[in-house]
């Protein structure tokens, strides 16, 4: 159980400072105090209101696109040169990104000081009422309770949430569902698969129901085997649709197998072989599919 901790507490090529060190290693060695730093690290590209109308530069659209923290540190002290981590950011003093990019800051920072940490994707209930929304939250490591619980990175501390005010320090786990614990409640019926979606207001068939699920868990289950994707990264089985799915079992029987060792507790590295042995595995090369657009790219990762 321990070795399995320890391994979260070590950066990945994803949450690693690199050159930025000095600096990320400034934050607050505390959760909260991290946490609330983390909310202000980062414009949220399309749920805070339009960054073109908000004062962004059409040449600031691409930071949606970084995807390591040193990348994401580094711009973060370009926009307020010679000001500390933790300075009082204006909107366009904030990188712009995504739930992840909250997410990644956070794990960044804690990790930084020692403190086991990940990100978890999954689906918030908390947004939009009736509704399982597209979202990625921290889990850190409980010494006291000898436990994992989740830790909202994006929100502020007096964020009203649908079905009422939720601690983002201890987020329910009836709240948030991981990609594993989604999937399950699914197939067992216990969650209708049209509730999931990246937006309710987002027609494409990709990011609603069981592609959705299927999309989520497996980038889940690259988080926890030391891959911090972005949300619209692909590879292998992410481009499946109902269809797809419908018409290979093989494809719905290794998503089971993925999450029933997640839910399990399986360590890192059982999960990297699940991973190996079912095609999930995240591969030199990917494609990533613009938020804006949708136009897809080909992505050269680095080496981890």
């Amino acid at each position: 159980m321990t070795e399995g901790i320890e391994v979260y507490r070590r950066h990945t090529v994803c949450t690693d400072p690199g050159r930025m060190t000095g600096w990320a290693g400034s934050s607050p060695e505390d959760l909260a105090s991290a946490r609330r730093l983390a909310t202000r690290l980062v414009f949220h590209f399309w749920a805070a209101g339009d960054p073109l109308g908000l004062g962004f530069t059409p040449d600031r659209l691409p930071e949606v696109d970084l995807r390591y923290a040193e990348e994401q540190f580094a711009r973060l002290a370009d926009l307020t040169p010679g000001l500390p981590l933790e300075a009082e950011r204006g909107a366009t003093q904030r990188i712009l990104g995504c739930c992840r990019d909250f997410t990644l800051l956070l794990v960044s920072m804690l990790r930084s000081h020692g403190v086991a940490a990940r990100s978890r994707v999954g689906h918030a209930g908390y947004f939009e009422k009736g509704w399982w929304v597209d979202h990625v939250v921290a889990e850190v490591y409980d010494e006291r309770e000898g436990d994992w619980r989740l830790v909202e990175a994006q929100i502020p501390d007096d964020f009203p949430g649908v079905g009422g005010p939720l601690d983002p320090l201890d987020v329910p786990r009836d709240r948030f569902l991981t990609g594993d614990a989604a999937w399950i409640a699914a197939r067992e019926g216990r969650l209708a698969p049209q509730s999931v979606v990246v937006s309710p207001a987002l027609e494409i068939p990709e990011t609603r129901g069981w592609p959705q699920l299927a999309h989520n868990l497996v980038l889940d289950l690259a988080s926890l085997t030391g891959w911090e994707p972005l949300q619209w990264d692909e590879w292998g089985a992410l481009t499946a649709d109902d269809a797809d799915l419908d018409r290979q079992p093989a494809l719905r029987s290794a998503l089971d197998a993925v999450a029933d060792a997640i839910a399990g507790g399986a360590d890192a590295a059982d999960l990297r072989r699940l991973a190996q042995e079912h095609g999930f595995s995240v591969p030199a090369t990917i494609r990533s599919r613009s938020p804006y657009d949708g136009t897809s790219r080909t992505v050269v990762l680095r080496a981890t």
